[in-house]
C-alpha cells in the first residue's frame, strides 16, 4: 500500500484497486487474528456480547468488500487486456473511486443485514461458541428462538454478493483467456495464463470456502467449519500479496527503486 502511494509509476486502476484490496485483506484478519491468538495463549477465553457483535459486523464488512473488490479488479483486468489504448478512459480515476466506494457502501449494508441476521433472535441457553471467532453458524445455535427466516435472508444476502460477484469475475476471466488465446505472441499469452492461473487459485480458494461456509443450513455445519475457516480468515489474506504484489513486476522493480533511494539518502 504504502509502495502505490509513493512510487508514480504505480498511480493506474489495478495497483489503486489493489491498495484497497489489501486494506480489506488487513482489516478482516486483523478483527479475528489478534483475538483468536490471546485465546490460544490464555485460559480466560472469553467475549463480550457487544464485542462478539463487532467482531462478527467487521469480519462481514471487510470480507463482503473483498468480493466486490475482487470482481472489480477482474473486470479492470479484462478492460485493461481487451482495450488497453481506452483502459484510463473506460476506468478513470473516478470511476475507479465510485467503484470502490460503492463496494464499500453495498459490503455496510449487506453487513448490518447479516449482524441482524445472527444476533437478532433470543439468547436464553448457553453462552458458548464452539468456534475461534464469532461467527455466524456457532452464534445461530445458540439462538432459542426460530431461526428460519433469518437464515432465509441471510442466505439470499449471501447469494447476491458472492454469487454476484463471482459471476462477474468467471464472465471477465473467460473474456481475458478468449482475448489472451488470440495473441500471436507466446510469451505474451504464457505470461497472462500465469497471471490468470495465480489469481484464480486464490479466488477459488477464498470463494470455494465462503460458498462451503455459508450457501448451507447452520444445522448441516460440522467439526470442518473450523479448518475451513482457517483458510478464508488467515491462509488466503496471507497468499494474497504474494499473488497480486509480490510476483508481479512493476511492484518488484519499484520496490528496488524505492529500497535504492532510501539506502542512498541514508
Amino acid at each position: 500500500m504504502v509502495l502505490v502511494w509513493a512510487v508514480p509509476s504505480l498511480h493506474t486502476p489495478m495497483y489503486f484497486f489493489l491498495t484497497h484490496f489489501s486494506f480489506t485483506d488487513i482489516c478482516y484478519s486483523t478483527v479475528i487474528s489478534p483475538k483468536m491468538l490471546v485465546d490460544l495463549l490464555s485460559e480466560n477465553k472469553t467475549i463480550s456480547f457487544a464485542g462478539c457483535v463487532m467482531q462478527f459486523h467487521g469480519f462481514a464488512f471487510f470480507a463482503t468488500a473483498e468480493c466486490h473488490l475482487l470482481a472489480v479488479m477482474a473486470y479492470d483486468r479484462y478492460v485493461a487486456i481487451r482495450n488497453p489504448l481506452l483502459h484510463m478512459v473506460v476506468i478513470s480515476r473516478c470511476i475507479c473511486q465510485q467503484l470502490v466506494a460503492a463496494s464499500y457502501v453495498v459490503a455496510f449494508l449487506s453487513a448490518i443485514v447479516y449482524t441482524v441476521c445472527t444476533f437478532g433472535g433470543s439468547f436464553c441457553g448457553p453462552n458458548q461458541i464452539d468456534h475461534f471467532f464469532c461467527d455466524a453458524s456457532p452464534v445461530l445455535k445458540l439462538v432459542c428462538s426460530d431461526t428460519h427466516s433469518s437464515e432465509i435472508v441471510f442466505f439470499i444476502t449471501v447469494a447476491i454478493n458472492a454469487v454476484g460477484t463471482g459471476m462477474v469475475i468467471l464472465l471477465s476471466y473467460i473474456c481475458i483467456l478468449h482475448t489472451v488465446l488470440r495473441m500471436n505472441s507466446a510469451g505474451s499469452r504464457s505470461r497472462a495464463f500465469n497471471t490468470c492461473a495465480s489469481h484464480l487459485m486464490a479466488i477459488s480458494l477464498f470463494y470455494g470456502t465462503i460458498f462451503f461456509m455459508y450457501l448451507q443450513p447452520a444445522s448441516s455445519h460440522g467439526s470442518l467449519d473450523k479448518v475451513v475457516s482457517v483458510f478464508y480468515t488467515l491462509v488466503t489474506p496471507m497468499l494474497n500479496p504474494l499473488i497480486y504484489s509480490l510476483r508481479n513486476k512493476e511492484v518488484k522493480d519499484a520496490l528496488v527503486k524505492s529500497r535504492r533511494k532510501v539506502l542512498s539518502h541514508w
